[in-house]
């Protein structure tokens, strides 16, 4: 329909933004062509069809199809920027099972129309999620920490200044407070409250709680008592444990408080162990989340989780593995589950527990210094935690600690910026080799998901994928349908296997929302199910899943959709930004309802200003994922887990954020460009060093602001002149020298336009016949 209106006409019309990158209205493209077998006139001939090649794609995509009878034949054309040869084998095999989907059952509605190859399926569904354990999840993981005692008593299990526990002394205690807690009730599904921080206390408590086979509740003394008294009173525990240097700051509760000291006498063979277990089912640990609705949710997580885990992570064939006793440092806070993973990773393989001061932790230098002095081979960090760490260790003048030989990262994102970089290429020069393992799991599951990056560390990817699952784990990434997404798509995370937990304590509601049926489970795992992360992610051809964020993160600004972690990854690797956040924020007095901002919250090293963050990021990416404002602090605001609390990020001050300072147009011309941007961008004043895009405007303001200069000017201005000279100075510089054409020239302009015009007004004409294509 239409097909004689030039294309050129279409989109002046609709006023549709011009750019270099990509076609106009549309990229992909989809022809279906007919064919046409020759007159009667031409017998005698014979046409044979022959490939007309091309080396340029004029379109990001097309798809050419003719039908001859009952066949389809077709070619894929694609932009080699963007497509390889093998992701266009994987569109024509999808499309060929997506056409033979619809013939078979023409009534089908589009969503259940079948888009994945048989194979591509098998290989998604099977092969990347065939890793059954190799090990029992039977097994209780506090009888493999007590076999160390019996088999090496004397091995140190928990070192901090000034004292330590040998795994007799350990074991030893913990069977001590263990046979108490059943005294008083505890066993299995039964909450045991722990009000401590880091400290010999907590490991005496959640080893005992384990061996009770009640469920640890930590409880974190930095979280406002009204937090504490919820999770007390909705966990309904009927046992707090506290260390005696806390009694007196200890919640008010109904609940049995028993005192702990690290100075109690334990001796392996002082009461009888309980080796049994409660059962793989029965819940090892609460863990308390943020709720949507406004309340925390206790998410209750079974011994299969744990021993899963913590088997898969001794596994001494699986890839990456290094097994043996390691030195870890604790470094999470009680109330984060890898906090758990740091004890049970290291407690059942025979390693030691090393403990730091909170001043240790919070302070990069002296934390440094504590992982050499202590002789630390394996560190559990949040992202942000190893940003700090990295920037010290990238010092030169930093002694590196010459025994660090895994950093395990979890939480957040994992960003590889210029100061990861660093440390690590010093780290693996001092040690012999530093891995960095990504992990990645919510609360709902604990881990699921490892990548191991070594080697060179300038080759690492700025933003890793999270790898693949572990063994007796499954990840599907669906589409709303539920159904399985191909390889390279975007869909929703959702975990399965022996990962999920039982669901939120006492809210069954929430827990049938998040914790559904596993439709892909066979027969020998009946009664699966999946957790529904919220997480969006796609496949890699390899099989690895590359996180792209939340669902509810991902953001949309004026039809953009934008992942704040890419803009975070580029800004990162500024040499001079230490730490940066980057979010969303209502404008001020930007045109229309619902128009937002991208805000970039940055902490440096040294002098930077909004100019050379801009030429940074506009390097790297699209000019709609350039923030229009920059928010220097002097550190991020963090939660108690050490995750950017962006809720507590300051909005930025100001209505004219420019690059430069204020100086006033000079020229007539300036004034009259200065006077359109400032009406369109509704400031006080630009000056004529002001960048149009850096005060907020965008592509659409462009369009408006295009048409105004043009009628303030009496002359057509392209579009391309306001991208390619965006300040007020470089525009009227560029307009001054373009106002002096020669006659020929602009006789020659003339006759170009009045024919262009006489070629849309034959084809409107012909539009508005009745006998027109329509």
């Amino acid at each position: 329909a239409h097909q004689d209106l030039p294309f050129e006409k279409l989109v002046d019309e609709l006023g549709v933004r011009r750019s270099l990158g990509h076609a106009p209205l549309f990229q992909a493209l989809f022809v279906l062509l007919h064919a046409t077998p020759l007159p009667a006139a031409a017998t005698g001939l014979r046409a044979t069809p022959f490939a007309t090649g091309g080396a340029t794609a004029k379109f990001d995509l097309t798809l050419d199809l003719e039908a001859d009878g009952d066949a389809l034949t077709g070619v894929i054309e694609y932009n080699t920027d963007l497509f390889d040869a093998t992701t266009a084998r994987r569109l024509a095999a999808r499309f060929c099972a997506l056409a033979a989907g619809a013939a078979a059952d023409p009534e089908c509605p589009l969503s259940a129309l079948p888009v994945l190859p048989e194979g591509e399926a098998h290989q998604i569904l099977h092969e990347w999620n065939d890793r059954p354990p190799r090990h029992d999840v039977e097994v209780p993981l506090h009888g493999l920490v007590e076999a160390w005692a019996d088999t090496d008593p004397e091995r140190p299990a928990v070192e901090w200044e000034g004292g330590s526990f040998t795994y007799a002394e350990l074991v030893g205690r913990a069977r001590a407070l263990a046979v108490r807690l059943r005294s008083l009730g505890v066993g299995p599904d039964v909450p045991v409250a722990v009000y401590a921080e880091r400290g010999p206390e907590l490991a005496v408590a959640f080893l005992a709680i384990l061996e009770a086979g009640g469920a640890y509740l930590p409880i974190d003394p930095s979280y406002p008592q009204e937090r504490q008294l919820f999770m007390l009173q909705d966990s309904g525990a009927p046992v707090l444990l506290v260390p005696e240097s806390l009694l007196e700051a200890a919640p008010p509760t109904s609940a049995r408080v028993v005192a702990l000291t690290s100075a109690s006498d334990g001796s392996v063979g002082s009461v009888g162990s309980i080796r049994s277990g409660p059962g793989s089912e029965a819940t090892a640990y609460l863990i308390y989340t943020s709720g949507s609705t406004g309340r925390p949710k206790g998410v209750a997580v079974p011994h299969r989780v744990l021993a899963n885990l913590i088997l898969w992570q001794l596994d001494p064939a699986r890839p990456g593995s290094l097994p043996g006793a390691w030195r870890t440092l604790q470094f999470a806070s009680p109330s984060f589950d890898v906090s758990l993973h740091e004890m049970l990773a290291t407690w059942c393989a025979g390693g030691t527990l090393v403990l730091a001061s909170e001043e240790d932790r919070r302070d990069p230098e002296r934390l440094v210094r504590h992982l050499a002095e202590a002789g630390v081979e394996r560190l559990f960090l949040p992202f942000v935690a190893l940003q700090q760490l990295a920037d010290r260790l990238a010092r030169p003048e930093t002694p590196v600690p010459a025994r660090l030989r895994r950093v395990i990262t979890a939480g957040e994102q994992l960003q590889v910026t210029p100061q990861v970089v660093e440390a690590f290429r010093r780290l693996s020069a001092a040690t012999g080799g530093t891995a960095l393992h990504n992990h990645y799991g919510p609360s709902e599951t604990h881990v699921v998901t490892e990548l191991i990056l070594d080697g060179d560390p300038a080759l690492w990817p700025a933003l890793p994928a999270i790898g693949r699952p572990l063994s007796g784990v499954t990840t599907h990434l669906l589409d709303r349908a539920f159904q399985p997404v191909p390889v390279g798509v975007v869909g929703e995370l959702f975990l399965g296997g022996l990962s999920p937990a039982r669901g939120y304590l006492g809210r069954p509601d929430q827990t049938a929302e998040r914790f559904l049926p596993d439709p892909f489970s066979d027969a020998s795992h009946p009664g699966g199910r999946l957790y529904r992360t919220g997480d969006r992610a796609r496949l890699l051809p390899d099989g690895t899943v590359e996180f792209l964020g939340r669902i509810d993160h991902q953001v949309k600004i004026r039809g953009y959709r934008i992942e704040p972690g890419e803009i975070e990854a580029v800004l990162a690797a500024h040499p001079k930004v230490r730490e940066c956040a980057v979010g969303v924020r209502e404008g001020h007095r930007e045109k229309g309802p619902g128009d937002r901002r991208l805000i970039a919250w940055v902490v440096t090293t040294g002098e930077l200003g909004p100019t050379e963050l801009r030429d940074h990021l506009r390097e790297r990416l699209p000019e709609p994922m350039v923030p229009s404002a920059f928010v220097q602090l002097d550190a991020l605001p963090l939660t108690g887990s050490g995750k950017v609390q962006r809720s507590a990020l300051p909005a930025p001050e100001g209505e004219r954020h420019a690059a430069s300072p204020y100086v006033e147009p000079q020229s007539v011309l300036e004034k009259e460009i200065a006077d359109v941007f400032r009406a369109e961008l509704e400031l006080d004043r630009v000056g004529r060093d002001d960048n149009f895009f850096d005060l907020g405007g965008h592509s659409l303001l462009v369009v408006r602001a295009h048409q105004k200069l043009g009628e303030a000017l009496g002359r057509e201005i392209p579009v391309v002149d306001l991208f390619r000279f965006p300040t007020v100075a470089l525009l009227a510089r560029h307009l001054e020298g373009a106002a002096t054409p020669t006659f020929e020239r602009v006789q020659t302009l003339a006759e170009q336009q009045r024919a262009a015009q006489a070629r849309q007004k034959q084809a409107l004409e012909k539009l508005r016949r009745p006998g027109g294509k329509r």
